[in-house]
Protein backbone atom coordinates (compact mmCIF):
# COMPACT_ATOMS: atom_id res chain seq x y z
CA UNK A 1 0.00 0.00 0.00
CA UNK A 2 1.00 3.62 -0.48
CA UNK A 3 1.99 5.53 2.67
CA UNK A 4 2.81 9.24 3.01
CA UNK A 5 5.55 9.72 5.59
CA UNK A 6 6.59 13.07 7.02
CA UNK A 7 10.39 12.84 7.15
CA UNK A 8 11.30 16.44 8.07
CA UNK A 9 9.50 19.76 8.43
CA UNK A 10 7.59 20.42 5.20
CA UNK A 11 8.93 17.26 3.57
CA UNK A 12 6.99 14.11 2.69
CA UNK A 13 8.03 10.92 1.00
CA UNK A 14 5.77 8.28 -0.50
CA UNK A 15 6.67 4.68 0.34
CA UNK A 16 5.17 1.26 -0.22
CA UNK A 17 4.24 -0.80 2.82
CA UNK A 18 2.77 -4.25 3.44
CA UNK A 19 -0.95 -4.89 3.94
CA UNK A 20 -1.33 -7.17 6.94
CA UNK A 21 -4.43 -9.22 7.68
CA UNK A 22 -6.65 -7.93 10.49
CA UNK A 23 -6.24 -9.67 13.82
CA UNK A 24 -9.00 -10.99 16.08
CA UNK A 25 -11.52 -8.24 16.80
CA UNK A 26 -10.10 -6.02 14.06
CA UNK A 27 -11.45 -4.68 10.78
CA UNK A 28 -9.34 -3.86 7.75
CA UNK A 29 -10.44 -0.58 6.17
CA UNK A 30 -9.45 1.14 2.96
CA UNK A 31 -8.85 4.78 3.93
CA UNK A 32 -10.87 6.63 1.29
CA UNK A 33 -10.71 10.14 2.76
CA UNK A 34 -8.83 11.88 5.57
CA UNK A 35 -9.23 15.51 6.56
CA UNK A 36 -6.16 17.66 7.10
CA UNK A 37 -6.26 19.03 10.67
CA UNK A 38 -4.58 22.04 12.24
CA UNK A 39 -2.48 19.77 14.46
CA UNK A 40 -1.25 18.00 11.32
CA UNK A 41 -0.13 21.42 10.14
CA UNK A 42 1.74 22.00 13.42
CA UNK A 43 3.71 18.80 12.82
CA UNK A 44 4.31 19.69 9.18
CA UNK A 45 5.48 23.28 9.60
CA UNK A 46 6.74 23.46 13.19
CA UNK A 47 8.06 19.97 13.88
CA UNK A 48 5.98 19.53 17.02
CA UNK A 49 2.53 19.76 18.54
CA UNK A 50 2.81 21.72 21.76
CA UNK A 51 5.39 20.02 23.97
CA UNK A 52 5.52 16.87 21.79
CA UNK A 53 8.25 16.97 19.12
CA UNK A 54 7.95 14.98 15.92
CA UNK A 55 10.11 11.90 15.45
CA UNK A 56 10.65 11.07 11.80
CA UNK A 57 9.44 9.28 9.82
CA UNK A 58 5.85 9.52 10.98
CA UNK A 59 2.42 9.19 9.41
CA UNK A 60 -0.07 11.98 10.10
CA UNK A 61 -3.82 12.17 9.54
CA UNK A 62 -6.59 11.55 12.08
CA UNK A 63 -9.90 12.63 10.49
CA UNK A 64 -10.61 9.50 8.43
CA UNK A 65 -13.45 7.71 6.70
CA UNK A 66 -13.26 4.56 4.64
CA UNK A 67 -14.63 1.26 3.37
CA UNK A 68 -14.44 -2.15 5.02
CA UNK A 69 -12.21 -4.62 3.15
CA UNK A 70 -12.23 -7.66 5.45
CA UNK A 71 -12.84 -8.58 9.07
CA UNK A 72 -10.80 -10.50 11.62
CA UNK A 73 -11.88 -13.41 13.77
CA UNK A 74 -14.81 -12.71 16.07
CA UNK A 75 -16.04 -9.62 14.25
CA UNK A 76 -19.72 -9.49 13.36
CA UNK A 77 -21.97 -6.84 11.90
CA UNK A 78 -19.54 -5.61 9.25
CA UNK A 79 -19.21 -6.68 5.63
CA UNK A 80 -16.85 -5.74 2.79
CA UNK A 81 -17.93 -2.46 1.22
CA UNK A 82 -19.53 -1.01 4.35
CA UNK A 83 -18.67 2.63 4.94
CA UNK A 84 -17.48 3.99 8.27
CA UNK A 85 -16.12 7.05 10.00
CA UNK A 86 -13.00 5.97 11.87
CA UNK A 87 -11.98 6.84 15.42
CA UNK A 88 -8.25 7.69 15.52
CA UNK A 89 -7.75 7.06 19.25
CA UNK A 90 -7.41 3.61 20.79
CA UNK A 91 -8.20 3.50 24.49
CA UNK A 92 -7.24 0.99 27.17
CA UNK A 93 -10.73 0.95 28.77
CA UNK A 94 -9.30 -0.18 32.13
CA UNK A 95 -7.55 2.89 33.61
CA UNK A 96 -9.40 5.01 36.16
CA UNK A 97 -10.31 7.61 33.55
CA UNK A 98 -11.75 5.12 31.07
CA UNK A 99 -13.68 3.39 33.87
CA UNK A 100 -15.14 6.73 34.96
CA UNK A 101 -16.38 7.41 31.42
CA UNK A 102 -13.69 9.90 30.42
CA UNK A 103 -11.76 7.85 27.89
CA UNK A 104 -10.67 11.01 26.05
CA UNK A 105 -8.09 11.47 28.85
CA UNK A 106 -7.19 7.75 28.98
CA UNK A 107 -3.87 7.22 30.78
CA UNK A 108 -2.76 4.77 28.08
CA UNK A 109 -4.23 6.36 24.97
CA UNK A 110 -2.76 5.52 21.58
CA UNK A 111 -3.61 8.32 19.19
CA UNK A 112 -3.01 7.34 15.59
CA UNK A 113 -1.01 10.12 13.87
CA UNK A 114 1.36 10.77 16.78
CA UNK A 115 4.89 9.55 17.42
CA UNK A 116 5.00 5.75 17.28
CA UNK A 117 1.37 5.42 16.18
CA UNK A 118 0.95 5.85 12.39
CA UNK A 119 -2.06 7.85 11.27
CA UNK A 120 -4.34 7.61 8.26
CA UNK A 121 -2.41 9.18 5.39
CA UNK A 122 -2.07 5.66 3.99
CA UNK A 123 -4.24 3.40 1.90
CA UNK A 124 -5.21 0.70 4.42
CA UNK A 125 -5.43 0.33 8.19
CA UNK A 126 -6.48 -2.38 10.65
CA UNK A 127 -8.55 -1.08 13.57
CA UNK A 128 -10.42 -2.49 16.56
CA UNK A 129 -14.05 -2.94 15.60
CA UNK A 130 -15.02 -0.39 18.26
CA UNK A 131 -13.20 2.27 16.22
CA UNK A 132 -15.72 2.12 13.36
CA UNK A 133 -18.92 4.16 13.18
CA UNK A 134 -21.25 3.06 10.39
CA UNK A 135 -22.27 5.74 7.90
CA UNK A 136 -24.89 5.48 5.15
CA UNK A 137 -23.73 4.51 1.68
CA UNK A 138 -25.26 7.70 0.27
CA UNK A 139 -23.14 9.92 2.53
CA UNK A 140 -20.05 11.41 0.97
CA UNK A 141 -16.90 9.96 2.49
CA UNK A 142 -15.30 13.40 2.19
CA UNK A 143 -18.12 14.85 4.30
CA UNK A 144 -17.73 11.98 6.78
CA UNK A 145 -14.21 13.21 7.58
CA UNK A 146 -15.96 16.02 9.49
CA UNK A 147 -17.29 13.55 12.08
CA UNK A 148 -14.07 13.70 14.11
CA UNK A 149 -13.61 17.51 14.24
CA UNK A 150 -17.35 18.12 14.65
CA UNK A 151 -17.32 15.76 17.63
CA UNK A 152 -14.54 17.89 19.11
CA UNK A 153 -16.61 21.04 18.61
CA UNK A 154 -19.61 19.34 20.21
CA UNK A 155 -17.44 18.30 23.16
CA UNK A 156 -16.63 21.96 23.78
CA UNK A 157 -20.31 22.83 24.21
CA UNK A 158 -20.75 21.56 27.81
CA UNK A 159 -17.84 23.81 28.81
CA UNK A 160 -19.30 26.75 26.88
CA UNK A 161 -22.59 26.07 28.72
CA UNK A 162 -24.63 28.11 26.25
CA UNK A 163 -28.01 29.36 27.40
CA UNK A 164 -30.54 30.64 24.85
CA UNK A 165 -29.50 34.10 23.70
CA UNK A 166 -25.95 33.98 25.13
CA UNK A 167 -23.36 36.10 23.35
CA UNK A 168 -20.21 34.35 22.13
CA UNK A 169 -16.93 35.35 20.48
CA UNK A 170 -15.03 32.74 18.48
CA UNK A 171 -11.38 33.49 17.75
CA UNK A 172 -10.17 31.60 14.69
CA UNK A 173 -12.40 30.58 11.78
CA UNK A 174 -10.48 27.58 10.53
CA UNK A 175 -12.40 24.30 10.27
CA UNK A 176 -12.67 23.77 14.04
CA UNK A 177 -13.77 27.36 14.56
CA UNK A 178 -16.37 27.08 11.79
CA UNK A 179 -17.73 23.84 13.24
CA UNK A 180 -17.81 25.47 16.68
CA UNK A 181 -19.91 28.31 15.29
CA UNK A 182 -22.34 25.75 13.86
CA UNK A 183 -22.60 24.03 17.25
CA UNK A 184 -23.21 27.36 18.96
CA UNK A 185 -26.12 28.05 16.62
CA UNK A 186 -27.60 24.64 17.35
CA UNK A 187 -27.12 25.28 21.08
CA UNK A 188 -29.19 28.46 20.86
CA UNK A 189 -26.53 31.16 21.10
CA UNK A 190 -27.73 34.68 20.40
CA UNK A 191 -25.14 36.93 18.79
CA UNK A 192 -21.87 35.34 17.61
CA UNK A 193 -18.72 37.25 16.66
CA UNK A 194 -16.08 35.47 14.55
CA UNK A 195 -12.56 36.89 14.47
CA UNK A 196 -10.12 35.83 11.75
CA UNK A 197 -7.64 37.68 9.50
CA UNK A 198 -8.39 35.54 6.41
CA UNK A 199 -11.17 36.97 4.26
CA UNK A 200 -12.66 33.75 2.89
CA UNK A 201 -12.72 32.25 6.38
CA UNK A 202 -14.74 35.21 7.62
CA UNK A 203 -17.17 34.63 4.76
CA UNK A 204 -17.46 30.96 5.73
CA UNK A 205 -18.03 31.97 9.36
CA UNK A 206 -21.03 34.02 8.29
CA UNK A 207 -22.32 31.03 6.30
CA UNK A 208 -22.01 28.82 9.39
CA UNK A 209 -24.04 31.24 11.49
CA UNK A 210 -21.81 34.02 12.83
CA UNK A 211 -23.58 37.37 13.02
CA UNK A 212 -20.41 39.45 12.78
CA UNK A 213 -17.04 38.60 11.22
CA UNK A 214 -14.15 40.85 12.23
CA UNK A 215 -10.71 41.24 10.64
CA UNK A 216 -8.21 41.74 13.50
CA UNK A 217 -5.68 43.18 11.06
CA UNK A 218 -8.05 46.06 10.30
CA UNK A 219 -9.85 46.63 13.58
CA UNK A 220 -9.34 46.16 17.31
CA UNK A 221 -11.63 43.15 17.54
CA UNK A 222 -11.81 43.06 21.34
CA UNK A 223 -12.66 46.75 21.57
CA UNK A 224 -15.35 46.28 18.92
CA UNK A 225 -16.86 43.31 20.76
CA UNK A 226 -16.82 45.27 24.02
CA UNK A 227 -18.49 48.23 22.31
CA UNK A 228 -21.11 45.98 20.70
CA UNK A 229 -21.99 44.53 24.11
CA UNK A 230 -22.15 47.87 25.93
CA UNK A 231 -18.73 47.22 27.49
CA UNK A 232 -20.11 44.14 29.20
CA UNK A 233 -18.25 41.50 27.18
CA UNK A 234 -19.54 38.21 25.87
CA UNK A 235 -20.92 35.41 27.99
CA UNK A 236 -18.45 32.97 26.47
CA UNK A 237 -15.24 33.39 24.45
CA UNK A 238 -13.82 30.39 22.58
CA UNK A 239 -10.25 30.30 21.27
CA UNK A 240 -10.01 27.99 18.28
CA UNK A 241 -6.79 29.54 16.94
CA UNK A 242 -4.60 29.01 20.03
CA UNK A 243 -2.13 31.80 19.52
CA UNK A 244 -0.87 33.77 22.48
CA UNK A 245 -2.72 36.87 21.33
CA UNK A 246 -5.98 35.02 20.54
CA UNK A 247 -6.08 33.42 23.98
CA UNK A 248 -5.55 36.80 25.59
CA UNK A 249 -8.15 38.36 23.29
CA UNK A 250 -10.61 35.73 24.50
CA UNK A 251 -9.81 36.61 28.10
CA UNK A 252 -10.30 40.30 27.35
CA UNK A 253 -13.55 39.79 25.43
CA UNK A 254 -15.32 37.72 28.10
CA UNK A 255 -17.61 39.37 30.64
CA UNK A 256 -17.18 39.32 34.39
CA UNK A 257 -18.04 35.84 35.61
CA UNK A 258 -17.96 34.57 32.03
CA UNK A 259 -16.46 31.48 30.45
CA UNK A 260 -13.39 31.02 28.25
CA UNK A 261 -12.90 27.78 26.34
CA UNK A 262 -9.58 26.81 24.76
CA UNK A 263 -10.28 24.39 21.93
CA UNK A 264 -7.23 25.04 19.73
CA UNK A 265 -3.79 23.60 20.42
CA UNK A 266 -0.98 26.04 21.14
CA UNK A 267 2.27 25.65 19.23
CA UNK A 268 4.33 26.44 22.32
CA UNK A 269 4.49 24.48 25.54
CA UNK A 270 4.47 27.70 27.60
CA UNK A 271 2.22 30.64 26.70
CA UNK A 272 1.89 33.88 28.73
CA UNK A 273 -1.69 34.59 29.78
CA UNK A 274 -3.02 37.87 31.13
CA UNK A 275 -3.80 36.64 34.61
CA UNK A 276 -5.04 39.93 36.10
CA UNK A 277 -8.15 40.18 33.87
CA UNK A 278 -8.77 36.47 34.48
CA UNK A 279 -8.69 37.05 38.23
CA UNK A 280 -10.67 40.27 38.27
CA UNK A 281 -13.39 38.76 36.12
CA UNK A 282 -13.28 35.43 37.98
CA UNK A 283 -13.38 33.71 34.60
CA UNK A 284 -14.05 30.00 34.33
CA UNK A 285 -11.31 28.62 32.05
CA UNK A 286 -11.83 25.29 30.28
CA UNK A 287 -9.60 23.14 28.08
CA UNK A 288 -10.90 20.74 25.45
CA UNK A 289 -9.29 17.34 24.92
CA UNK A 290 -10.70 15.84 21.71
CA UNK A 291 -14.20 14.39 22.10
CA UNK A 292 -16.13 12.11 24.41
CA UNK A 293 -19.15 10.10 23.19
CA UNK A 294 -20.05 12.82 20.65
CA UNK A 295 -19.27 11.01 17.38
CA UNK A 296 -22.78 9.64 16.94
CA UNK A 297 -24.28 13.08 17.54
CA UNK A 298 -21.80 14.58 15.06
CA UNK A 299 -22.83 12.08 12.40
CA UNK A 300 -26.51 12.75 13.05
CA UNK A 301 -25.98 16.48 12.73
CA UNK A 302 -24.04 16.08 9.48
CA UNK A 303 -26.82 13.93 8.03
CA UNK A 304 -29.58 16.31 9.15
CA UNK A 305 -27.83 19.43 7.82
CA UNK A 306 -25.67 18.21 4.97
CA UNK A 307 -26.25 21.33 2.87
CA UNK A 308 -25.03 23.48 5.78
CA UNK A 309 -21.79 21.58 6.34
CA UNK A 310 -20.87 20.42 2.83
CA UNK A 311 -19.42 23.80 1.72
CA UNK A 312 -16.69 23.46 4.36
CA UNK A 313 -15.01 20.71 2.33
CA UNK A 314 -13.56 22.91 -0.38
CA UNK A 315 -10.55 20.91 -1.61
CA UNK A 316 -9.47 17.33 -2.20
CA UNK A 317 -6.10 15.97 -3.29
CA UNK A 318 -4.92 12.39 -3.87
CA UNK A 319 -2.44 10.90 -1.44
CA UNK A 320 0.32 11.27 -4.03
CA UNK A 321 -0.18 15.08 -3.92
CA UNK A 322 -0.12 15.44 -0.14
CA UNK A 323 2.76 17.94 -0.19
CA UNK A 324 0.75 20.27 -2.42
CA UNK A 325 -2.26 19.88 -0.13
CA UNK A 326 -0.29 20.89 2.96
CA UNK A 327 1.20 23.85 1.11
CA UNK A 328 -2.25 25.15 0.20
CA UNK A 329 -3.51 24.86 3.76
CA UNK A 330 -0.38 26.41 5.29
CA UNK A 331 -0.75 29.48 3.05
CA UNK A 332 -4.57 29.69 3.39
CA UNK A 333 -4.55 29.89 -0.39
CA UNK A 334 -7.19 29.25 -3.04
CA UNK A 335 -10.06 29.82 -0.61
CA UNK A 336 -9.33 26.60 1.24
CA UNK A 337 -11.68 25.57 4.02
CA UNK A 338 -11.24 21.89 4.79
CA UNK A 339 -8.69 19.99 2.71
CA UNK A 340 -9.31 16.26 2.36
CA UNK A 341 -6.77 13.70 1.17
CA UNK A 342 -8.45 11.02 -0.94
Amino acid sequence: MLIAELIAPRKFRLVEGPIEDPGPGEVQVRVDATGLCGSDLHSYSEGSVGDTPCQYPMVLGHEPAGSVVKTGAGVTGWSPGDHAALEPAIYCYHCEFCRSGRHNICANIRFLSTVGHPGFFREFVNLPVASLLAIPKNMSLELATLVEPLAVALHSMPFAAIQPGDTVAVFGAGPIGLLTIACLKVAGAGRIWAVDPVGHRRDMALHMGADVALDPDQIDAVRQIQADTGNRGVDCAIDCAAKQHTTNWAIQAARNGGRMVLTGIHSDAFVPFEVSPMRRKELAIFNVRRSLHESEAALELLLERTEWFAPLVTHTRPLAQIAEAFGIVEQYSDGVGKMVIV
